[in-house]
């Protein structure tokens, strides 16, 4: 990679101003003067000077100054700031000098990337090899705290680099790097303590180690929906504080109703009990327990539990629900624009570094090649010259600014030429060409498809009589069901079909649709299980894979296509929010370990209206006395158990007998922060369903063919317009148009919930871009 300096808008060296032109011999629009002395003192004008050459060079005393670096600075910086508009990265986290730039390309590539999310895990893992360790992955304490004392030497290294670049004032004001700054220090001092004392303390700080995994690069979407929660937690809070008053009411009034009671299981003793059970009942895990004392005593007394349960659970826990889902509908759609003006900035900014003084209003080809250089490298020349065709749609053979604003888009897009119009075995040998025309022909028959759903139809019914036959042992029934002769002769039939299609379409065509791709999964599996059944019969577990097939026939029913399709769009969110999740029981867990980790739960509450959950016997247990903290893995297991909320009162209530009554309170806080992170899950799904079924009654198959796919064609005459370069000409005439003078080429975008919402969003965007372009020329 050439050697880079950033140098704001004008390239600086020593006291003068020097910028290399490019290929045409154009000079960048940010030298402040077109003349710079030479080591004799005398002015050199560059445009005349340069004459197209690359290779010039200035002597400056001792410095030798390649101006040939000059244009690559620049295209270097722009596809940094493109990166950081993709990325949502605040621009003043930019390189803001030259002494900068090393500390942020090796911050900011994937071998620093991988390292860090490594490092991130290691510190993530580590917990289940300190104490309280879980037995298979226990360590000495020496070499746990030098496997931490690296990870965080890693973390604290990238923190080194930006602070390199970014300076303390930046880095105080970024609250994520402050919160990740301190955390690094307290934690770098406790693993020093632990080495050094040999043994571990009280060290909650451990629960604060997915911070350090949540900043990785890889992760972005998880930091969106951590900042969605924060920005829903203000609703949320207004109708928690509404639902606890109703719960306090109740519990009071439940104190002065049912203190009397003398049954044994009296759950209004004390205010303080009755507004945990109150609490409690508002999951209604222990509902109807709660109520028949006093049930016992007067009819009447339901209504009290009637009313309170349709007020709190029925009507409130669901306005919340309502009202997050409203909260979360406007967050999504202020983000998309976010989002979509902090892109437009960045093309700006990008902008300004691609302008040369003989076109200062307008982007070259020259200069698009370069810049698409480091921002997508991975392009061709033949897709740098069809982007560029597909920007320039005014046909000036240069870019406006208002053109550029399209490059996120360009780059998201696939090109491929359409001009020829050959199947993909069209090169192969007559032989192939033959067996393939054949495939192609046979699954373009239109009852292809639905004699396959056929005979899926026929699996599933030869699926449910082997399920009610009886079979004398379970391999014996294990093999019927999925490696016997009807499974064999429709797992053939099946992969004659992926065998046609394959063949017919090619694998590109074929993998590109997700439901082909599922079949062949599903259909490559049905065959290792057959195999594996025959070898090893105690391998049941592959016998899932032929139930599987039928999840096809739900492709029939449009209500179950949008189910899907609705699925496939809220997978980077469902991944999100299951990162969350983690995240979150970690947290919880290791504050568990801490908190209840020396407590033997058998028999801790005899006496107690929980006593037979608890009781530990030789011949009889209730078996509750497993939902401990020893260690990560049991603490997440118990963790899930108080998710699901049936019976969780009783885990809460053994260790507020065993260990102090204010254990409640961690118990409630974590059944309070799994409800806002699923509340907030419901309300994405609900909105993404809801934004699914709009963009499907206002957009026609058509319609969506055209959000898609783009067709643009390419004539020589274009390329001879954007490239001034004799060689590239030859070398593009040769590799494109031999024998053609024009090519056209399909552009598909992938079908995702950012694409979608651009067609949603289209009257917005155009009122969003004039809104900023108003404030621009105000500016």
């Amino acid at each position: 990679m050439t050697d880079y300096s950033r140098f704001e808008d004008d390239i600086i060296v020593n006291s003068y101003h020097a910028q290399s032109p490019n290929r045409n011999g154009d000079v960048p629009l940010s030298i402040n003067d077109s003349t710079i002395p030479n080591e004799d003192g005398e002015n050199i004008d560059l445009r005349n000077h340069f004459d197209g050459r690359l290779d010039v060079i200035f002597s400056d005393g001792d410095r030798r100054i390649d101006v040939n670096q000059f244009w690559e600075m620049n295209y270097h910086e722009a596809s940094i700031f493109l990166e950081e508009g993709e990325n949502n990265e605040k621009f003043d986290s930019h390189p803001h000098e030259p002494e900068a730039l090393p500390a942020y390309l090796l911050v900011h590539n994937d071998w620093y990337y991988g390292m860090d999310l490594a490092t991130s895990l290691v510190l993530i893992v580590l917990a289940f090899a300190e104490d309280p360790a879980t037995p298979p992955f226990k360590m000495p304490i020496a070499l746990h705290s030098i496997i931490e004392l690296f990870a965080l030497a890693v973390i604290g290294l990238g923190l080194a680099l930006k602070l390199r670049w970014m300076g303390w004032l930046t880095i105080l004001k970024h609250k994520r790097t402050m919160l990740k700054c301190i955390t690094l220090t307290i934690m770098i001092v406790e693993a020093f303590v632990v080495l050094i004392r040999q043994t571990s303390h009280f060290r909650v700080s451990r629960a604060l180690r997915p911070i350090f995994l949540v900043d990785t690069h890889y992760l972005g979407g998880v930091r969106r929906f951590i900042r969605q929660i924060l920005q829903s937690l203000p609703p949320i809070f207004d109708m928690l504080l509404l639902i606890f008053f109703f719960v306090t009411v109740y519990s009071v009034l439940g104190y002065y109703l049912f203190k009397s009671t003398t049954d044994v299981h009296n759950h209004f003793d004390t205010l303080f009990n009755s507004f945990v059970n109150m609490f409690v009942l508002l999951t209604t895990a222990n509902f109807p327990d709660i109520m028949m004392p006093a049930y016992s005593k007067s009819k009447w007394y339901s209504l009290f539990f009637i009313s309170y349960l349709c007020i709190v659970l029925y009507l409130l826990m669901n306005l919340m629900l309502a009202v997050v889902y409203e909260t979360f509908t406007s967050i999504e759609r202020d983000k998309f624009r976010k989002l979509l003006l902090h892109k437009r900035q960045a093309c700006k900014n990008a902008f300004k570094l691609l302008l040369t003084k003989e076109n200062p209003n307008q982007m070259e080809f020259a200069q698009f090649e370069g810049v698409m250089r480091y921002y997508a490298p991975k392009k061709g020349n033949r897709d740098l010259l069809v982007m560029f065709r597909y920007l320039n749609t005014s046909g000036t053979g240069s870019l406006t600014i208002e053109e550029f604003y399209g490059i996120y888009d360009a780059v998201m897009m696939t090109w491929q030429p359409q001009a020829l119009d050959t199947p993909w075995y069209f090169t192969a040998s007559p032989t192939v060409q033959r067996i393939c025309q054949t495939a192609n022909s046979i699954i373009s028959w239109p009852y292809f498809d639905h004699i396959f759903y056929v005979l899926t139809t026929l699996n599933g019914i030869a699926m449910i009589e082997r399920g009610m036959q009886s079979y004398p042992s379970l391999q014996t029934s294990v093999l019927a069901f999925s490696a016997g002769w009807d499974t064999c002769f429709f797992l053939a039939c099946f992969t004659l079909e992926v065998a046609l299609k394959t063949l017919g379409m090619g694998l590109e065509r074929y993998f590109s649709s997700g439901w082909n791709l599922y079949d062949f999964v599903v259909t490559f599996g049905g065959l290792i299980a057959v195999i594996s059944l025959r070898l090893f019969p105690d391998f049941v577990y592959v016998v899932v894979f032929r139930p599987l097939k039928l999840l096809r026939l739900f492709k029939l029913k449009k209500r179950y296509r949008d189910i899907i399709g609705t699925m496939a769009i809220l997978s980077p969110l469902i991944k999100s929010a299951g990162c969350v999740m983690l995240v979150m029981y970690y947290f919880f867990a290791i504050i568990g370990m801490e908190l209840f980790a020396g407590y033997d739960m058998r028999n801790c509450c005899n006496g107690t209206n929980i006593e037979t959950y608890y009781k530990y016997t030789p011949d009889k247990s209730g078996y509750y006395y497993l939902n401990t903290f020893p260690n990560l893995a049991v603490s997440l297991v118990t963790l899930f158990e108080l998710t699901v909320v049936n019976n969780w009162f009783v885990v809460m209530n053994g260790y507020a007998t065993k260990v102090h009554a204010a254990s409640r309170a961690y118990f409630v806080l974590f059944y309070l922060f799994t409800m806002v992170v699923l509340t907030i899950v419901v309300a994405s799904v609900l909105e993404a369903f809801r934004f699914r079924i709009q963009y499907k009654k206002q957009t026609t198959k058509r319609d969506e063919e055209k959000l898609l796919h783009e067709e643009i064609e390419l004539k020589w005459e274009d390329v001879m317009n954007y490239v001034k370069d004799f060689q590239a000409l030859q070398k593009y005439r040769s590799d494109m148009f031999v024998g053609v003078g024009k090519i056209s080429f399909l552009g598909s975008r992938p079908r995702n919930r950012q694409v979608l919402q651009r067609r949603m969003y289209r009257h917005e965007i155009e009122q969003w871009m004039q809104e900023a372009a108003a404030i621009d020329k105000r500016l």
